[in-house]
């Protein structure tokens, strides 16, 4: 598995509308369901099933769910160090948890899927670099 087949397998998803808690790709996903797409395609068989949440859920709980799942299947890396078809976690304030998750396509773009949209590529700009809080690789990409 290469960077350049995460980022195609990411690219594919690109117009699939917004559902929340989905992961079907043309029929709907939210970010999370992006990367399970993602993953499925690219290593198989999802590591663990991803529990029921509202939108709201990372302030109702206040724990960290998004970042440790990511730690337990993905290969942490510099947040600074991320290239294509790494993984990156964003916290919209500083004393939430992390919620968001897209797939870099570049050092400069990513594509994600949020409410309101279709899975779209996007600038990485201030706003966005700004709140990446993790990083991950893809466990067996070449790099």
């Amino acid at each position: 598995m290469t960077r350049a087949d995460i980022v195609a397998a990411a690219r594919r998803w690109v117009g699939t509308p917004y559902a929340h808690q989905a992961s079907l790709i043309y029929v709907g996903c939210d970010c999370l369901g992006l990367v399970r797409g993602v993953w499925r395609e690219m290593i198989g068989e999802e590591p663990e099933a991803a529990p029921a949440y509202t939108p709201d859920w990372a302030e109702a709980l206040g724990a960290e769910t998004l970042l440790d799942a990511a730690h337990r299947h993905f290969r942490s890396i510099a947040s600074r160090d991320f290239r294509e078809g790494d993984v990156l976690l964003f916290r919209f304030r500083e004393h939430l948890p992390a919620k968001h998750i897209g797939v870099a396509t570049s050092p400069t773009h990513m594509i994600h899927a949020h409410a309101g949209a279709c899975v779209a590529e996007v600038a990485i700009g201030a706003h966005w670099r700004k709140r990446i809080v993790a990083a991950f690789a893809f466990p067996g990409v070449a790099d």
